[in-house]
């Protein structure tokens, strides 16, 4: 049978255009949660059943996202190894190509180079090229010989830093898109992201300044950068009552929403990894519950956002593991806690909460913020296209945007805050809970096309059978792996042998030099003659 897949009209308005362009490099702008992933993956498959042999690299971010992209391009019969080093060797041949992340290239640049000649790159968010000088040096070593490259971006991005390699730039030093998608534009063709809506929370903030001054402020208050980056500090103070207010009120909003999807999840955005710690602490002490914790430092952080991800635990609680692009789509509420406030963090951050979820009514989400100008404004802009879209309401008028100001460095062995208390409003917000959000539309068979088969009309490029127990080739894989690395465990024991010793043996009967080069029938015949050699060993043993 064909394989087919449904895009939404963005998709299929990009894909032909990025097949129309023979530019080789393609930028797509979209909002999160409108689809990038399948966009790239159906470009990928287009690419790869036109030229036999061509390899498929995606970078991505973090290395949480190694594997959900993995497993998505699995669903395209794409076979990705995330696991993949510098130090593997040859990519084994019924593997499509490999997910690495923008930190691994900068290490590996030249091995990427080599792999990458004439192949097909995807960059998932490809503003972190600039995040490190060195980065995007490498970007460009690895990967100025590929034959195309489509960058995917859940935001506009600027250089303000260093320029993107691959990018193309205005005079306003902001990146040139070839395909541009955004939130207003999602909310309008409805069935794509959820209305997201901004509870703001007042309060006043006591706080010892690093200059010896005692300060008191609301956030209705104008201040300079310092002190309203001192006064958010504040609020987040794990010993103010600000924060488990905020807390609280979340948590009501979401029991709301959880009667009626009873899977529903909140994210908690954290300052950092002890933060991370305390807010949880506040969570179970203050509201008997224990999150979910994702902190970097957690050499199984991105163990736990999966099964968070997968589970109906209520809360999570993380810095930056849960980030743009980490797929979550029962998250609906959402708790800004950090004092990263920059325009792209902030839209980072309500892209987490805008995935749709097919066949669930309603499905407004809530991302609670102080009340703050900085984020009151970035709010704000977002909520503007919501109601456009939502209510046809005019733009308000007079409403304040400050300019956006890096917060200054602190001397916070100086800063000690002293209290944080709510400031409430008895006047019904519009936040309230209902479920009157965006409608599901009908379907469209015009947008169903049928995705070309890949040289051969294989499943892999070896021609292997598909795994069984529903696995996919890479975890097949790796459950192979596993099994021949017990056995060289066990045979080492039984014979005095060295494990590279072993190693060596049954790799030379399957004719590889690494483990990590070996497909799956190679695996699984070295694995055969692995447990054929333990069982003589074994009868020997007994026998003696």
């Amino acid at each position: 049978m064909p394989r087919t897949v449904t895009l939404r009209p963005w998709q299929k308005q990009a894909l032909e255009l990025f097949v129309a362009i023979s530019a080789a490099d393609f930028l797509a702008v979209a909002t999160p949660g409108a689809g990038k992933t399948t966009f790239a993956l159906t470009a990928a498959r287009q690419a790869l059943a036109a030229q036999v042999g061509r390899r498929l690299i995606v970078v991505v971010p973090t290395a949480h996202l190694k594997v959900q992209w993995a497993r998505a391009a699995a669903a395209f019969d794409l076979h990705l190894d995330p696991s993949w080093s510098a130090a593997d060797g040859a990519l084994p041949a019924d593997m499509h190509g490999v997910i690495t992340t923008y930190q691994q290239v900068a290490s590996a640049a030249g091995t990427l180079r080599a792999l990458a000649a004439d192949a097909f790159v995807i960059f998932d968010e490809l503003h972190h090229a600039a995040d490190d000088h060195a980065w995007g040096d490498a970007v460009r070593l690895a990967f100025e010989g590929t034959a195309r490259r489509l960058a995917l971006s859940g935001t506009p991005f600027r250089s303000d830093v260093h320029a993107i390699p691959f990018v193309t730039y205005d005079e306003d030093d902001e990146a040139v898109a070839d395909f541009e998608y955004g939130y207003a534009e999602a909310l309008r063709d409805g069935g794509v992201v959820r209305p997201v809506y901004f509870p703001r929370i007042d309060g006043r903030m006591e706080w010892s300044a690093p200059d010896g001054s005692r300060q008191a402020h609301s956030f209705g208050d104008a201040l300079d950068a310092s002190r309203a980056s001192q006064r958010l500090r504040t609020a987040y103070s794990l010993d103010g009552e600000w924060l488990p207010h905020v807390l609280r009120q979340a948590h009501e909003q979401l029991l709301a929403i959880r009667q009626r999807q009873p899977a529903a999840g909140g994210l908690v955005i954290a300052t950092d990894q002890d933060h991370a710690r305390g807010i949880a602490d506040l969570l179970a002490h203050r509201l008997r519950i224990r999150p979910v914790i994702a902190t970097s430092d957690d050499p199984e952080a991105s163990d736990h956002i999966a099964r968070f991800a997968t589970g109906s635990d209520p809360w999570i609680v993380a810095v930056r593991m849960v980030s743009e692009g980490v797929d979550i789509p029962r998250l609906r509420v959402g708790v800004f806690a950090t004092t990263t406030t920059t325009e792209l963090f902030f839209r980072q951050a309500v892209g987490r909460l805008v995935r749709w979820t097919p066949g669930t009514t309603g499905q407004k989400s809530f991302l609670f913020i102080p009340d703050e100008p900085r984020l009151r404004a970035r709010a704000f802009a977002i909520a503007e296209q919501r109601r456009h879209c939502l209510r046809r309401e005019e733009p308000r008028e007079g409403v304040e945007r400050p300019e956006e100001t890096e917060l200054e460095a602190e001397q916070y062995s100086l800063f000690a805050p002293i209290s944080a208390v709510p400031l409430t409003d008895d006047e019904a917000p519009e936040w309230a809970l209902d479920e009157d959000g965006a409608a599901e539309p009908a379907s469209d068979a015009t947008l169903t096309i049928t995705l070309p088969e890949l040289p051969g009309g294989r499943r892999s490029p070896s021609g292997a059978a598909a795994p069984p127990d529903g696995r996919t080739l890479r975890e097949h894989k790796s459950y192979l792996r596993e099994a021949n690395t017990n056995r060289v465990r066990s045979i080492a024991r039984l014979t005095g042998m060295t494990h590279a010793a072993v190693n060596k043996e049954l790799n030379w009967t399957v004719g590889v030099e690494k483990i990590t080069e070996a497909t799956v029938a190679q695996l699984e015949r070295r694995l055969a003659k692995a447990e054929a050699w333990l069982a003589q060993e074994s009868s020997r043993h007994r026998a003696g």
